[in-house]
């Protein structure tokens, strides 16, 4: 058999994921001989063997690779004259004046570990940090590169002598494995009550005599702190939001296994692989059993206190008042721990407190959690980098990120374009579920969950992420870019930092820049319709914008198609007194608010005048706000006490098989500074008054309600098809992407996305990036990133 030699280069996260230890059980499998080594992208090897053996090995590197080996790129070139090896080695890395080495995220607990943590026989039997090359912690851990044990937060725990065996023979599983560690030299796991006193004993021990009291516990994770109790407690619920004062926002469970979340909801195939798979995310399932939240009891109340409840039904309604619920499984030693006996099931949710970041000191912990948590399970291994759960919908059988944070961050998006310049790029995103994005090379490096910008706290979190992306990342921005709006903080940072370092600063607009990312985690880089619905964001008017039809590239954009405008009396307190917004569609159609029920009488007709003589009464064209508004009429909610709370609910109202569409109008508008479309919603409003004015019996009023929050969806879905069509005849664009936090909404993104394939047109949504704010900085990035090759800032 012919030998001949080959160069291999492998691009990718291969380095502390396994990858060496897999290349030399290959190598010694094909009985080739040669070397691999580290570089600055990955790793680099030149082998010699028969021709065969060496193109079946070629094969194999994408397909049989480490469970966290990323491969981007596998590069191969032929050689001659063979240098003769007669073994295979590994040699020192390869020193490069650029580094681009890849950092895999934070991962679930692998079989093998799982296998070693209930085997009595093993020496790490039960031992609550046991990871290996294929799991455990990373991103959180590191402080700096490369990636050694001594610039991780296990530098205070060296290596007993069986452990550094295990790290040295290259055919352990441990090889190279930097959190490696087991009960003799690793950190250890304490308990202590909520005054921070230690609790002598087992810690999972009393940790679970706690929780199968009825306590709540924190629980110290990967990238920070979980509040913890039992799922079949109704009142312990009330209790936890009581004392956390989330009143109705949901809780995520925990469950053992995938049988075991099959109790609370169901579960496609899709959904099981990705609730399974080993970035283990909180996946957002629909319920078995469709409850109307709350059971009417206030809060603290619970007729079933001290004793177990085994109704998933009931169960679901203390925990989530709409139609999903969020479920992991087990990710860490400590959470397949808790539930390897009697409990299966935990309520599960961020210790963070008021908006601010999640907790993950054990002295923060302590302190700021002092009377919510009734123990602590804590470590004295420092977390280094704050990293909440991800959070996501499966959609066509793909991630659909609400949060991509744990175990997703930080692996980049690997961009196509490979030509122009380098130009190191910082995008400051938004203000709600702040993230940024750093480029280098061809690689997007987007921040875990920040949090909403709006306190010092989380301010100073994504100051301190982004100084942690550049040095790990090393890359010294030359460019900065921000939102339009003034106010936003990120915008602020984004100013302050250019004139203090001298670079130049892009501002972008908000839903241009939502368009963008969808275009960006699509690899589209051509002009594509964009339908963009959310919130509000600043326009380039200076107006609000919310319910937009754009076309453009990461060049440029034209507004096509909006929205008629909506007053909001009250300005902001309209966004939390969504009542406000429905007096505003009715006095649109000069109809009296008097068909609102629960609303103080002089409430109403103060607003009506407020409206009628137009005083602080902003106007914006937010389909997020005609969501409130509408949610509000039907009397499916009057306030919201999270964001998006009406149209979560009212997406959870909507009857099943209803296919009826309210009458609407798109128009023309012939103003020059005005998009081309306008969608007229009074035809809609007025047809909803005229269903209202029905009055049902009150044995109906709930099947009304569930018909008209269809059939104002399905309204919505065909007026989004029509104008797209009708843009689409204007450019001959056939390529659409969908952004936005209201494509948060799975109803409407099922049905828009089905109808416009329908029609022909080539549908692109989120996988890679949240369709939600989140997703802004990478969409800022790329149209900057543009700009700044072509020489425009």
């Amino acid at each position: 058999m012919k030998k001949i030699g080959i160069k291999i280069k492998v691009s990718g996260i291969v380095q502390g994921v396994g990858f060496r230890p897999f290349i030399h059980k290959q190598i010694t499998d094909h009985c080739l001989c040669g070397w691999v080594r580290n570089t600055s992208t990955g790793s680099e090897l030149r082998l010699e063997g028969p021709e065969d053996e060496v193109s079946r090995f070629v094969d194999e590197l994408g397909t049989k690779k480490p469970a966290l080996a990323l491969i981007e790129r596998i590069e191969t070139e032929i050689y001659e004259p063979l240098e003769g090896f007669t073994d295979f080695s590994i040699i020192m890395s390869k020193d490069e004046e650029e580094h681009n080495t890849l950092i895999s995220p934070d991962v679930c607990t692998c079989d093998d570990c799982l296998r070693e943590l209930f085997d009595r026989h093993d020496r790490r039997y039960r031992y609550p940090f046991i990871n290996c090359t294929n799991c455990g912690p990373r991103f959180t851990i590191i402080r700096d590169i490369p990636y050694d044990r001594a610039k991780t937060t296990m530098s205070s725990f060296p290596m007993c002598k069986l452990c550094h065996d295990e790290y040295t023979t290259i055919t352990d599983r441990r090889y190279h494995a930097q959190p490696d560690c087991c009960p003799d030299c690793g950190p250890r796991l304490f308990f202590t009550d909520e005054a921070g006193n230690e609790v002598p004993g087992d810690a999972i021990a009393n940790a679970l005599h706690m929780l199968e009291a009825g306590g709540i516990v924190a629980v110290k994770g990967l990238g920070g702190f979980h509040l913890a109790c039992r799922a079949d407690l109704p009142e312990l619920a009330w209790k936890l939001r009581n004392r956390k004062h989330r009143d109705e926002k949901p809780f995520a469970l925990m469950c053992a296994d995938v049988e075991e979340a099959r109790k609370y909801c169901e579960i496609s195939e899709a959904e099981e692989r990705i609730l399974t798979s080993h970035q283990r995310p909180i996946v957002l399932l629909k319920k078995r059993c469709v409850t109307g939240g709350s059971d009417g009891k206030t809060k603290g109340e619970g007729s079933e206190r001290d004793t177990a409840n085994t109704d998933p039904c009931s169960i679901l309604s203390h925990l989530s008042e709409n139609s999903r619920i969020g479920v992991m499984l087990p990710y860490t030693p400590v959470h397949f721990l808790l539930l390897h006996e009697h409990l299966k099931t935990l309520v599960m949710t961020s210790a963070n407190l008021s908006d601010r970041p999640i907790i993950y000191r054990n002295e923060e912990a302590l302190k700021e959690l002092h009377g919510i948590a009734d123990g602590f399970l804590l470590n004295n291994r420092d977390i280094h980098v704050r990293c909440d759960d991800s959070v996501l919908w499966v959609f066509d059988a793909k991630t659909y990120f609400a949060r991509r944070s744990r175990g997703y961050v930080p692996y980049p998006l690997t961009l196509n374009d490979t030509e122009g310049p380098d130009l190191k790029i910082l995008a400051c995103g938004a203000e709600q579920k702040a993230t940024f994005s750093l480029s280098k090379g061809n690689h997007v490096f987007s921040s875990q969950h920040i949090g909403d910008l709006k306190n010092i706290e989380t301010y100073d979190n994504f100051e301190l992420q982004i100084k942690h992306f550049e040095k790990l990342f090393e890359i010294r921005s030359e460019m900065l870019v921000c939102d339009l709006h003034p106010d936003y903080l990120s915008t602020g940072y984004a100013q302050e930092r250019t004139g203090r370092d001298g670079l130049p600063l892009l501002q972008v607009q908000h839903h241009y820049a939502h368009m963008a990312s969808c275009m960006a985690d699509n690899g589209l880089d051509e002009p594509v319709i964009g339908i963009v619905w959310d919130g509000t964001g600043l326009g380039t008017d200076g107006k609000a914008w919310g319910g937009e039809f754009l076309s453009g590239d990461f060049s440029g954009f034209e507004r096509r198609g909006t929205i008629r405008e909506i007053a909001l009396p009250g300005g902001d307190k309209a966004v939390h007194e969504i009542w406000r917004i429905a007096v505003s569609l009715l006095h649109d159609l000069q109809e009296s608010a008097k068909i609102l029920k629960g609303i103080d009488p002089q409430q109403l007709s103060i607003t009506e005048r407020q409206l009628a003589a137009g005083i602080n009464c902003p106007r914006t064209t937010s389909i997020g706000r005609l969501f409130d508004g509408v949610s509000a009429l039907i009397g499916i909610r009057e306030t919201v006490s999270y964001e998006g709370q009406g149209a979560i609910l009212l997406e959870a109202s909507a009857a099943e098989g209803c296919d009826e569409v309210y009458p609407y109008s798109i128009v023309s508008s012939e103003d020059p500074g005005s998009p081309k479309y306008i969608f007229d919603y009074r035809p809609m409003i007025r047809a909803m008054v005229e269903d209202l004015s029905e009055a049902p019996a009150e044995t109906k009023v709930r099947e009304l309600k569930r018909r008209m929050a269809a059939k104002f969806m399905n309204t919505l879905t065909a007026m989004a098809a029509e104008m797209t069509l009708k843009i689409s005849g204007d450019t001959g664009l056939r390529k659409v992407v969908l952004s936005g936090g209201s494509f948060q909404n799975m109803y409407i993104l099922e049905r828009l996305s089905k109808k416009l394939r329908a029609e022909g047109l080539e549908v692109y949504t989120h996988s890679r990036a949240a369709c939600n704010d989140e997703g802004l900085s990478l969409g800022q990035l790329m149209i900057a990133r543009k700009r700044g090759r072509d020489g425009i800032v």
